[in-house]
């Protein structure tokens, strides 16, 4: 007899950083899940019942709506934040969000920290102007990559040095989603260029702590198998 799906339905990609943060969610939890891939570039004429700002990803919890029908909006939750503290609701263990109020108030800030700060630097600023010019048979924007890189990532880099501090993760001395965000959206970089943290050592320590999970480096190699066919080699922004 075949076994059933799992509850959880991904749309999206993995090369989409907030894909791969609810997907790192997921897999720091041992909950399994699928993936259909949505191309957001072009996305099927349903996608916008399920995600009205029609951005990846969503979630279907096929536990409330098997998804028969796609273009029901029924058992599905959008925007990578809601889709982490869902399944942090279900599955609540291991945590994810700590139990002390302050750390909690401080994770919600450093993810979103990442996700509208670091993440458009990360995407816009680097991975598109070298990604989407060769997907469009263009030369890629390098002088745009280099520029967002010495000049607009630094001070992002600068706070998140500042933030983290002593400490081994972001907030509440544990491993959170706000680390698992900024380590998705800085990956996005090395998707396509190598981007040394040596003038920021803490992060650097961070993200090779956060690199070597399971959880981060599964999704990332999934992206990074489909890049590396349009881009052997990520280029160099120093």
């Amino acid at each position: 007899m075949a076994q059933p799906p799992p509850d959880f339905l991904i749309y999206g990609s993995p090369v989409s950083p907030f894909a791969r943060k609810t997907m790192a969610c997921a897999i720091e939890k041992g909950v399994p899940f699928d993936v259909e891939p949505v191309n957001i570039m072009s996305p099927p004429e349903w996608f916008p019942a399920i995600s009205p700002m029609k951005r990846i990803p969503v979630l279907r919890d096929r536990s409330i709506a098997a998804g028969g029908d796609h273009s029901s909006a029924q058992g599905t939750i959008a925007d990578s934040s809601a889709i982490c503290a869902y399944i942090e609701k279900k599955h609540p263990e291991p945590a994810l969000y700590p139990a002390d109020a302050f750390a909690y108030g401080r994770t919600l800030f450093v993810e979103e920290y990442a996700d509208t700060a670091l993440a458009p630097m990360a995407g816009i600023g680097v991975f598109r102007p070298i990604f989407f010019s060769i997907a469009q048979g263009k030369e890629p924007d390098i002088q745009r990559a280099r520029v967002a890189w010495a000049e607009e990532l630094p001070p992002v880099l600068d706070y998140l040095e500042a933030a983290l501090g002593e400490a081994d993760y972001f907030a509440g001395n544990a491993l959170s989603i706000a680390d698992i965000a900024i380590t998705c959206a800085f990956m996005q970089i090395e998707l396509v260029a190598r981007a040394p943290l040596d003038n920021w050592p803490r992060l650097k320590a961070h993200h090779a702590r956060m690199t070597a999970r399971a959880s981060i480096a599964g999704p990332f190699g999934k992206a990074q198998a489909f890049i590396r066919k349009a881009l052997p080699d990520p280029f160099d922004l120093t």
